[in-house]
């Protein structure tokens, strides 16, 4: 079974645009440094401002690792400015299809 992290992402209203770019930034440095991480950003319909971002991992260790980093620390810095709140979560996956 696999490991996932979770965000959900309440921008600043006005400041969507910079927010995926900054979270494309985010992307790309994580690929640097763990080039088989994947990730989705997925933008919520009803709710403009909010994104919630997922990707499976490897392993726990790999995602502390992560997040410990000083690639993510920098960059989720300069996103929590464009941001009103964030919820990071770790979640093991329950079930699958397909």
């Amino acid at each position: 079974m696999s490991v996932y992290t979770l965000g959900i992402w309440l921008v600043k209203p006005g400041r969507e645009n910079d927010f995926v770019q900054a979270w494309r930034d985010l992307a790309r440095k994580t690929q640097e440094d763990y080039p088989a991480a994947k990730g989705v950003l997925m933008h919520d319909r009803d709710v403009p401002n909010r994104f919630i971002s997922t990707g499976p991992w490897e392993s726990l260790e790999q995602i502390e690792q992560w997040r410990g980093s000083e690639n993510f620390q920098h960059n989720l810095q300069a996103i929590k400015e464009l941001l009103e709140h964030f919820e990071p979560h770790t979640l093991d996956e329950a079930a699958t299809i397909g």
